[in-house]
């Protein structure tokens, strides 16, 4: 009983000096969870069997053991894992006087610092195996009994508990998230003058085998280990992970959210991040935070107004067009506002120097300056930011029944002439179509001149100012140029 007792208290002793050392250094990890990226894991628990044998005085015979460990990770490479172990060791001599037998129970319990052998290797997320080798202190309690090889049973021998140290190594290999199985070799080496007893011998001058100075006790086992904790909050043992797999995670959510943040669904040249109006539909104008532009602010949106830079006054009101309804003082009955009048009076005095001026070169109205508006590289299409010009040019045509207005296309100097050619004339077409269908000005107001890359502005060949449209008051003997050769299958090939 008091051996028992004693061999109980010896193995309780061992695994909570193992498992306290563990719940101790996985609290400093969580400790400082917020400054690593190392995350919690599980414990693992091990049960395994196997062979016996004692290195010592007597020649070994089969015996067998089990073992069982908890081992908690404290790091991707340094694990502690507390071990119990029960066996039974036997061994058999035969000399000239003789034969005498041993049998020898073990009970132990070890405290081992374990290094797996492979976590440097990064290669994989998860590994496959794992090598480990292991090294640790702790106590044995042992029972050596004896008989001679014509007895029939064994008498009580030597009995001690003494401290050893252990060395090991195994192999494990990964079944699954939970479980994996193992092989692997203890030896446990005693200390003190009770470390020579184990088999129940001491070296003597009859020995057939040369005494050790200490008993070495050996265990091969088979183990199975399962992974004990939440899966949802907790990784595998750290000694199955490749330390860069958080650092690869992070990096791959980090790719995912930048393509999202930079994705343009509508393709509106503003990302879906900042964009809040994310479905507006193609090639509408829109503002820096994705919203359809309103210029005028009627509540009719730039792409459908008719003029979409003329904010109605108090009081009036706009079709779906953008046009405006209800004009103050113009509807029956409705009298005239003194601002009318003057809108009336402007109007009249502008129509008779019209009339007045009509028959001479280089009167007044033809020197009116008038806007220009430019275009991009290889391109004829009039741009969202020129609309406002081409309003107010509508703006003086419908204020000035009177006037023809000349429309002249340029390039600038770096493409072909004849490319140059048909791109000029379809510029001034593209202004010419514009001021017809999206202000109604009538066609034959519109005088559509193309002048390829002459009369450059800019000495530049490639400058910006060369790709233009502009405008100027028609004179009686301005007369609309024919197209250039090309012109009406051309998608613009020039500058």
């Amino acid at each position: 009983m008091t051996m028992t007792k004693r061999n109980t208290l010896l193995l309780a002793v061992a695994l909570f000096l193992g498992v306290s050392g563990s719940l101790q250094a996985q609290g400093s990890n969580n400790n400082n969870s917020n400054s690593s990226p190392t995350p919690k894991s599980m414990f693992e628990v091990g049960v395994g069997g196997g062979y016996v044998f004692i290195s010592g005085d007597i020649a070994q015979k089969p015996g067998y053991g089990v073992g069982l460990h908890v081992r908690k990770s404290l790091d991707y490479v340094f694990s502690l894992r507390a071990d119990g172990f029960y066996g039974m060791a036997k061994g058999q001599r035969n000399d000239k006087d003789g034969g005498q037998e041993f049998e020898t129970s073990l009970m132990s319990g070890t405290v081992f610092g374990v290094i797996s052998a492979n976590s440097l290797r990064w290669n994989q997320s998860v590994r496959k195996y794992n090598l480990y080798a292991m090294a640790g202190v702790g106590g044995t309690n042992y029972q050596a009994d004896i008989r001679e090889t014509n007895d029939r049973e064994f008498r009580k021998g030597n009995s001690a508990t003494i401290p050893h140290f252990a060395g090991g190594a195994g192999a494990a290999f990964r079944l699954s998230p939970r479980v994996n199985i193992g092989i692997e070799h203890q030896a446990l080496i005693g200390f003190g003058n009770q470390s020579d007893l184990v088999d129940g011998f001491n070296n003597t001058s009859n020995a057939t085998r040369a005494s050790l100075f200490r008993d070495v006790v050996n265990f091969t086992s088979v183990r199975v280990n399962i992974n004990i904790g939440n899966p949802s909050t907790h990784s595998e043992p750290l000694n199955w992970i490749n330390p860069l797999e958080s650092v690869m995670n992070d990096l791959a959510q980090v790719k995912e959210q930048s393509q999202l943040t930079l994705e343009d669904s509508d393709a509106d040249g503003v990302i879906d991040a900042i964009d809040q109006e994310p479905n507006t539909p193609p090639d509408v104008p829109v503002d820096t935070k994705g919203r359809t532009l309103d210029s005028d602010r009627d509540g009719v949106p730039d792409y459908k107004d008719r003029e979409p830079y003329f904010p109605p006054r108090p009081g009036e009101r706009v079709n779906e067009e953008g046009i405006v309804v209800n004009p103050i003082g113009g509807g029956p009955g409705g009298g005239v506002s003194e601002a009318r009048v003057r809108e009336i009076i402007a109007e009249e005095l502008q129509n008779y120097q019209l009339r007045d001026e009509s028959t001479a070169s280089g009167g007044a109205v033809a020197e009116w300056f008038l806007p220009m508006i430019h275009f991009g590289t290889s391109s004829s299409s009039v741009k969202y930011s020129d609309y406002g010009t081409l309003a107010s040019i509508a703006r003086m045509l419908k204020g000035n029944p009177n006037i023809r207005l000349v429309v002249a296309g340029y390039t600038d100097a770096t493409g072909e002439v004849p490319s140059n050619n048909q791109l000029s004339y379809l510029r001034a077409k593209a202004v010419v179509d514009h001021l017809v269908n999206n202000h109604g000005i009538g066609r034959g107001r519109l005088v559509l001149e193309w002048k390829g890359q002459n009369d450059l502005l800019v000495p530049s060949n490639s400058s910006y100012m060369n790709r233009r449209v502009e405008f100027r008051v028609a004179q009686p003997g301005d007369v609309e140029m024919d197209p250039p050769a090309g012109a009406e299958k051309s998608t613009g090939d020039g500058y």
